[in-house]
């Protein structure tokens, strides 16, 4: 496709702006061939015309598609120029916070000028092992890349970093050593690592200053080699620097400071051991006042004075010595107060006294040579005084000469400290040096670093120019010749004969050279001549060199001065004169010429001056650079090169914030450009044929797929592009021109916006239709019930008309009716009316007639009465006398005796009947007050079981508090105390390691010597012995591990012995409430019992007082006392009275029979009743009821002991049934699953069923005859037993039987039976077998074997059985050696085969044996779970808990190495299966990926998927369940596997900006319902959404996938910032790590819970294939 189609109508480009540097546009109109002008709409939507240059008609540069923007490559872009760069670093460092972007080779680092936290250690772990590619962009991956070449290709490796001051160089170059330091893993005595970051502080201190750019500017550059030995561990290191900027000693600029030393020496001024230095304020000093800036905001000197000394110390530079360089810097702030006078017009006067007094040199000599110079003729020395500005200038010189020796020294120190003995056999360099600088006034410091960035781009242009190549020929594609930018003709003007520095240095050899004549002398030689060499209009004291980033035009004033860096050679004799030892050190002369980077040996040396030494320092400082610059390019010549481009995103500090016009000059400046146009000149985008089937493969119709994929791309692509030349096919690339990749993703945008248009056409369509049927049923609907409501009108007006016509017929009849009634009620009341004036009438007439009957009436019952009351008077007269009479002949029959025994009769039947009433009414109150005591006895007894129910409660509450917080205590015990035991193995590692390597170093110098066979064998052998003294330190240093061990489990056991003690408490405690409520219903019961005795008390002397009334009044009616009728009555009232007491009594013992049948809760109350009678108890009745309680109490017994065999009947009976019914529910269940499969598999089934079923069944009855057996064993030995006393008591009365008895008994046949061998489950072996039994057991033991064809944990029940019979012989050294030899043997075989099976299966039987310690130690806890057979076999002579520990211990190590075993096996699994393998297919689109290609995302041969990932697991599984591994340990084990998959699935989420997409979170919904990449990302309600639902992850990571988030197609939106704010705004109150990643190494606690084993021990039978016929059982 011709680049002029691109330009159509919604095409967008990018134009030149004045503000931004770069715009975005959008086309409105088609660009046609000729057209003037492009018609343009900006991005806030207004047009715009863009004018074309007729004549070259060059268009702007068109805009990458969305989809390609954020790339963590810029390689990757289709378009490739300075806009499309500079817009993906905004957009990744702007709006996704990404600082590194990788640009083909180069790794770009954007200073964030804000602290991030992506340099911990667990992003180096992230980092570790992966490729370049597979990550996102990070100064790591350079580092992992360099140290990964350096080991695979055994080549040095160098990282190059440069870019401006503060653009953040001395940081990459310091993460860049931290990374090898921790990925290398030195060893601990060398501590390199701390070292070479010690030396940070000490640098930054004396060659850092602040700038007008940066407030910690390096003003040198260094390149640090780090060397590795053959393992590639750091042994140690060497720095070298470059181009100390000297004038900055005595001369800096507005708003910039001296180096920080001297600021770090003026605010300790106050300090006791700095007073002697005589310093004060820095603004009391001319070499640091005069930048008037002496302050910087954030930083406090004395504090940074601190760690300058702590890292002087930590490299070795002793206080002494410290001391001493803080003299000499004093020194040097002195120097510059020296004030120098005029005397006349060629001398001067000055006055040194604290310069000398603190160098320790002459003052006479110092103050001499300050004001004269030595001149040396052909035949005389003459001295010659000096003016004030030349005194001034020499003064500064020496200054400056002294702080760059010191520097030297300083540096040599550190080299020292860093440098290793042994010779590195590969080093990674770091180069941290200056980059390309231009500044308004630009002297000789500017010239020589842009000298040296112009040496460094060239091998960097070669070096890239290489690798595109390599590229080319390794796939096969032509190679033309690309024209790239060579810079070697600046080079040459600098560095060639007749170069700027050959006449510089000429100039400075002149005597009157000048400047101003070498600028003459460069516009003669260059002007004209050369394209790089240019001279400014208005200036003849500057010129200008076109360097490959920008032109700079340099200032020749000081070039001269600079250059050569002059100082008084008498001086300097001065000086090496001096006292003071540290200062005549610093001026020893050197044997060799040395570089910049060379250190000087220690030593004094003598005062004289060496003529090597002149010619050494006669070099001028332009001629010791350029050398320093070769000797460094042959360095990076020989090494592979990496290079850190770091940027400065702004000037003003900003975080986060991008400016363009200081973007767009530094990546001009650092080669990104130039590495883009080299890349674009080819073919700058590269799919393999496979990336391009599964992006394009929308693009091909049905016909174009072919069996081979690459020949299915070929004619693809040749149909799609035309122009062949657009294109090339590599062997497995394809290479395009730069902007193919956006015609296709058009093409491929195309076509899937027409199948979205027709997908959407499809189902509108489909919503339209059933939108119209859903209308059209409810307009059917809507008519139906409209005509219904018409004819329920209709109806309803028809009813209302005949309702009213039944209404109106009614209501006419009820007129009619009412006017009937009224007519007829009005001929009735006249009627009435006539016939009552009628009956007046005829009563009027009646009246008179009345009243005379009624008075003759009444007249003649008057006289009635009168004649009656005087018939009755007479009567009662007659009967008056009469009765007199007879009342006479009643009173003399009175006195006889059979009227008193009719009147005695009828006394006794009342009494009889008054007792029965007291009887009844004293019953009818006992039962009320029995049903109230009841009442109040529920009552109490409610009351009690509340309080019970609360004390439960609580108790129970309590109960699950305190196990809760002790578990939770116990678990972070758990967890430190199995940390310091990891750091224990860990300890025994190193121990054994070195170990092995000294007997390794004595084997090796053995076999160097001349002696024979048998003289280096004892020597080997004397070597591989350890020393008594080693020994008992190796043992002191064990005992100091197991005291600290054994401390630990002490401090645990008492925690559990105070928990105990606090739950006794809590339990006595609630045992005292529950008597305490006890205590109080006896007491209401006695104080009820008591009102009833008072009532019986009462009630008894109320009867008292009857009986007596009644023997009151009887005597005082019938007799008087004393008489005989008296007597006589009283003796048959005593009869009676007995008579009735007897029958009381008979009533009373029935009575207490039935109550003793009652509960023993009315006992008080039948003893009331009883007592309510005044009847005197004799023994025998009270013998007769206590005989009556205690047969109740027997009978009470006995019905209990039946309702408990009753309730044991029904409990098995219930028992008996739940089993049947279940397997009748199992029946049920096979019968109807068995109805579902077809015929065949029905009869497979049943059969399979009922072999299970029989198989049970064989089992059940297999126990019960085990257990009939051991029946039969047991009743076996009693009889023998018997048989053995009924022996001896027969031979002692042998005698005494008959001989008839002798010969019967001899004519009996006996039968002979073998005599059956009761094992004890112990197992004897003799002592010198021991270490046979641990080889054949443990050393020699496959665990595969043992695992499918012998009992699991087979060798922890053997090493259990000869314990046992160790223990039960007593012998306390033999169970000693047993269980130290048999865990020291485990770890031996652990260490060296570390396969997952072996750790396993030793993890399995380490439990066993520690299950068995537990179970057979005889203790009640684990006693409990045991058969009687097992308790018999409990040790009886030795406490083994110790024991116990130590292989708790062991067992906690080897799951820790389980798991790490595991972790190993998994991790490189993990990311390829859960996010790289394309689950659904055609879901993901592949994007390009640049020059740093990452692991493919679709399915290759070999590649890891999610199967592989199960199986593996399943191997786990099915491996840890064979060995016989608890299933507590197995669920540990899969927590903790599952863990690791989901923390380093999270962790490379994070790593990795290419995942982070809508269609890999449908990848990985369709695992495990991820929905962070899939849910909306828009509104305030899909912040919440997220925030509510992602609460497994943190602030951090939420925001970090936020950020991350990319689109894979020109569908899907990127997501706003401001969306990212409101989500961070929601999350701010969360409280939570700030790490980013998940912490993968980490191992959770484990516990080894009790399980004891069914397995008897006297069944253990052990297998003739383990040849251990040397054990006996006994």
């Amino acid at each position: 496709m011709a680049a002029l189609e691109l330009y159509s109508k919604f095409a967008r480009v990018w134009i030149p702006d004045t503000t931004e540097v770069w715009r975005s546009a959008e086309l409105t109109k088609d660009y046609k061939p000729g057209d003037p002008v492009l018609h343009l709409q900006l991005e806030d939507e207004t047009g715009f015309e863009y004018k074309l240059d007729p004549k070259s008609i060059v268009l702007p540069p068109l805009r990458n598609p969305d989809i390609l923007v954020g790339e963590n490559d810029l390689t990757a872009l289709s378009y490739l120029h300075e806009p499309a760069v500079l817009h993906n670093l905004r957009v990744r460092f702007t709006d996704s916070k990404l600082i590194y972007t990788y640009c083909g080779i180069i790794l770009v680092a954007i200073n964030p000028y804000e602290s991030l936290s992506i340099y911990g250690s667990d992003i180096i772990s992230a980092y570790s092992g992966q490729n370049m590619g597979d990550m996102d962009p990070h100064i790591f991956a350079v580092s992992e890349e360099a140290y990964k070449q350096m080991a695979r290709d055994e080549k040095n490796q160098s990282i190059i970093v440069s870019g401006e001051s503060g653009a953040g160089k001395t940081v990459s170059a310091k993460y860049a050593m931290r990374y090898f330091a921790t990925v290398s893993g030195s060893s601990a005595e060398a501590r390199v690592e701390e070292k070479v970051l010690a030396s940070s502080p000490i640098m930054e201190a004396i060659g850092n200053a602040k700038t007008t750019r940066n407030d910690n500017s390096s003003r040198f550059g260094k390149y640090i080699e780090i060397g590795f030995d053959r393992n590639h561990h750091i042994i140690g290191a060497n720095m070298r620097t470059y181009l100390l900027e000297k004038s900055r000693v005595v001369f800096q600029a507005s708003e910039e400071r001296n180096y920080h030393i001297f600021y770090q020496l003026c605010a300790c001024a106050h300090l006791p051991e700095f007073e002697p230095l005589k310093l004060g304020s820095a603004d009391d000093f001319p070499y640091t006042n005069q930048g008037r800036s002496p302050i910087i905001e954030g930083v406090n000197d004395l504090k940074e004075m601190e760690a300058t000394r702590k890292a002087f110390s930590l490299l070795g530079i002793t206080e002494a010595h410290q001391m001493g360089l803080f003299q000499i810097l004093s020194a040097i702030l002195h120097l510059g107060n020296v004030e120098v006078k005029e005397r006349g017009s060629s001398s001067c006067g000055i006055s040194v006294s604290l310069f000398c007094d603190l160098t320790e040199v002459s003052y006479e000599s110092m103050a001499h040579w300050l004001c004269h110079k030595k001149l040396k003729t052909a035949t005389e020395i003459l001295n010659k005084p000096v003016t004030r500005l030349e005194a001034t200038n020499g003064r500064d010189a020496l200054a400056k000469h002294i702080y760059a020796k010191l520097f030297s020294w300083i540096v040599s120190q550190v080299n020292k400290a860093l440098s290793t003995s042994s010779k590195p056999h590969s080093f990674i360099g770091v180069l941290d040096i200056y980059g390309f600088e231009t500044f308004e006034v630009n002297s000789f410091e500017q010239f020589c670093i842009n000298y040296a960035n112009e040496k460094l781009q060239q091998q960097f242009n070669m070096h890239v120019f290489k690798l595109e190549q390599e590229e080319y020929m390794k796939e096969q594609i032509p190679w033309t010749l690309i024209d790239f930018y060579d810079n070697q003709p600046c080079i040459n003007l600098i560095e060639a004969k007749m170069g700027l520095l050959d006449l510089l240095d000429e100039e400075c050899t002149m005597p009157k050279g000048s400047d101003d004549s070498w600028a003459q002398k460069l516009y003669n030689t260059h002007l004209k001549k050369s394209s790089h060499f240019e001279k400014p209009r208005m200036s003849n004291k500057a010129f200008i060199i076109l360097h490959f980033a920008d032109k700079v035009e340099y200032q020749c004033d000081g070039f001269l001065e600079k250059n050569k860096d002059t100082v008084n050679e008498e001086q300097i004799n001065v000086l090496k004169a001096s006292k003071f030892d540290l200062l005549v050190e610093l001026f020893q002369d050197e044997e060799t010429p040395a570089a910049p980077s060379s250190t000087a040996p220690p030593g004094r040396a003598k005062l004289g001056r060496s003529t090597q030494s002149f010619r050494e320092h006669k070099k001028s400082v332009g001629l010791q650079f350029r050398n320093s610059l070769h000797l460094l390019m042959d360095t990076l010549n020989a090494t592979t090169p990496h290079y850190v481009r770091c940027i400065k995103p702004n000037d003003v500090k900003a975080p986060f914030m991008l400016d363009p016009h200081r973007a767009v000059q530094q990546l001009r400046a650092c080669g990104v450009l130039e590495t883009i146009r080299i890349s674009s000149a080819g073919f700058p985008s590269r799919w393999t044929y496979q990336e391009f089937f599964s992006r394009y493969r929308v693009l091909m119709r049905q016909k174009d797929f072919l069996s081979d994929r690459k020949l299915t791309c070929q004619s693809v692509l040749e149909r799609l592009v035309q122009n062949k030349d657009k294109y090339q096919f590599g062997k497995t690339k394809i290479f395009f021109r730069a902007g193919q990749v956006a015609y296709l993703e058009k093409l491929r945008a195309d076509k899937l916006r027409a199948a979205c248009i027709n997908i959407q056409k499809t189902i509108r369509c489909w919503l339209a239709r059933k939108k119209y049927l859903r209308i059209r049923q409810a307009t059917i609907t809507l008519q139906k019930y409209t005509r219904g409501h018409q004819a329920r009108c209709l109806c309803k007006t028809l009813r209302r008309t005949r309702a009213t016509v039944i209404f109106q017929k009614y209501t006419r009849m009820w007129a009619a009716r009412r006017q009937f009634l009224r007519q007829r009620t009005a001929a009735v009341l006249i009627q009435r009316l006539l016939r009552g004036y009628t009956a007046r009438l005829e009563y009027k007439r009646r009246k008179a007639l009345l009243i005379q009957r009624w008075v003759r009436g009444f007249l003649a019952r008057w006289r009635f009465r009168r004649i009656k009351r005087a018939v009755v008077y007479l009567q009662c007269c007659v009967r008056r006398m009469l009765a007199r009479r007879e009342l006479k002949k009643l009173k003399i029959e009175a006195r006889s005796v059979e009227h008193y025994k009719k009147l005695n009769f009828g006394m006794e039947n009342k009494i009889m009947q008054l007792q029965r009433k007291l009887d009844e009414q004293m019953v009818a109150e006992l039962n009320e007050k029995n049903t109230l005591l009841k009442s109040e006895k529920d009552e109490m007894n409610r009351l009690i079981q509340e309080q019970e129910q609360q004390i439960k409660e609580k108790s129970e509450s309590i109960h699950q508090e305190a196990p809760e917080h002790l578990q939770a205590q116990l678990n972070e015990e758990r967890f430190r105390y199995q940390n310091l035991l990891t750091e224990h193995l860990k300890l025994e590692e190193r121990y054994a390691d070195l170990r092995s390597e000294k007997e390794a170093l004595s084997k090796h110098d053995h076999n160097r010597a001349d002696s024979g066979f048998s003289s280096s064998q004892s020597e080997s052998i004397h070597s591989s012995v350890l020393t008594g003294s080693e020994v008992s330190s190796l043992e002191r240093e064990d005992a100091g591990q197991m005291a600290a061990d054994v401390s630990l489990l002490l401090k645990l056991q008492r925690r559990v012995a105070e928990l105990e003690k606090e739950k006794m408490d809590l339990q006595s405690e609630m045992d005292t409430k529950e008597e305490q409520l006890e205590l109080e219903q006896t007491k209401v019961r006695t104080i009820i019992r008591q009102e009833l005795e008072s009532d019986n008390k009462k009630l008894k002397k109320d009867l008292q007082e009857l009986r007596q009334s009644l023997s009151k009044g009887s005597g005082s009616k019938l007799a008087s006392p004393g008489g005989q009728a008296y007597n006589v009555l009283l003796e048959q009232l005593n009869s009676t009275t007995e008579e009735l007491e007897m029958r009381k009594e008979e009533v009373l013992i029935l009575r207490s029979q039935l109550v003793n049948h009652e509960a023993f809760k009315h006992k008080v109350m039948c003893k009331l009743f009883l007592q309510s009678f005044d009847i005197p108890f004799d023994g025998e009745l009270w013998m007769a009821y206590e005989s009556l309680k205690e047969t109740n109490r027997i009978l009470v017994s006995q019905l209990q002991t039946q309702g408990q065999t009753h309730e044991k009947e029904v409990e098995g009976l219930r028992a008996e049934l739940l089993q049947l019914r279940a397997e009748l529910d199992q029946q049920q269940q096979m019968l109807s699953n068995s109805l579902e499969l077809p015929h065949d598999a029905r009869i497979q089934a049943s059969l399979q069923h009922e072999i299970s079923r029989l198989t049970q069944q064989n089992m059940d009855l297999l126990e019960q005859m085990g257990k009939q057996d051991k029946i039969i064993r047991k009743l076996k030995k009693h009889l023998k037993t018997y048989m053995k006393k009924f022996g001896e008591a027969e031979g002692v009365h042998i005698e005494q039987s008959s001989p008839e008895n002798m010969v019967g008994e001899s004519g009996r046949t006996v039968s002979i039976v073998r005599k059956e061998r009761d094992f004890q489950g112990m197992l004897e072996y003799r002592r010198e077998d021991e270490s046979k039994l641990f080889k054949i057991l443990i050393t020699e033991l496959k665990p595969r074997g043992v695992a499918v064809n012998l009992v699991t944990g087979l060798p922890a029940y053997i090493l259990f059985m000869c314990l046992r019979h160790a223990d039960y012989a007593s012998d306390d050294q033999r169970v000693s050696t047993l269980l130290n030899s048999s865990i020291n043997t485990i770890k031996n075989v652990l260490k060296k085969r570390g396969d997952f099976e072996t750790i396993s299966f030793w993890l399995a039987n380490t439990c066993r044996f520690l299950h068995c310690l537990r179970q057979y130690s005889g203790e009640e806890a684990y006693a409990k779970h045991n058969t009687p057979r097992q308790n018999e076999h409990c040790l009886t002579n030795f406490d083994l808990s110790e024991y116990r520990q130590v292989l708790s211990d062991l067992a906690i190590q080897i799951y820790q190495q389980l798991i790490r075993v595991i972790e190993n096996i998994l991790h490189p699994k993990i990311a390829p299966a859960m996010l790289e393998q394309e689950t659904i297919q055609g879901v993901m689109g592949v994007k390009p990926t640049g020059m740093r290609k990452r692991t493919p995302s679709f399915n290759e041969e070999g590649s890891h998927s999610l199967e592989s990932i199960l199986k593996q697991l399943d191997v786990f599984y099915y491996t840890l369940l064979q060995h016989g591994n608890d299933t507590e340990v197995v669920r540990q084990v899969i927590k903790q596997q599952f863990y690791v998959i989901c923390s380093v699935t999270l962790n490379n989420l994070l790593l990795r900006k290419d995942m982070c997409s809508w269609s890999k979170g449908l990848q990985i919904r369709y695992y495990y319902l991820w929905i962070l990449l899939q849910i909306k990302k828009k509104s305030q309600d899909d912040a919440e959404a997220i925030c509510t639902m992602c609460t497994a992850l943190t602030t951090e990571q939420i925001v970090k996938i936020l950020r991350l988030y990319t689109p894979v197609n020109e569908f899907e939106e990127r997501v706003s910032i401001s969306f990212i704010k409101s989500v961070q705004t929601l999350l701010k109150d969360r409280k939570e790590s700030s790490q980013l990643l998940m912490d993968a190494k980490i191992i959770f606690p484990v516990t080894f819970p009790f399980n004891p084993s069914p397995v008897a021990l006297e069944t253990i039978q052990i297998p003739s294939s383990l040849n251990l016929s040397f054990l006996t059982r006994v």
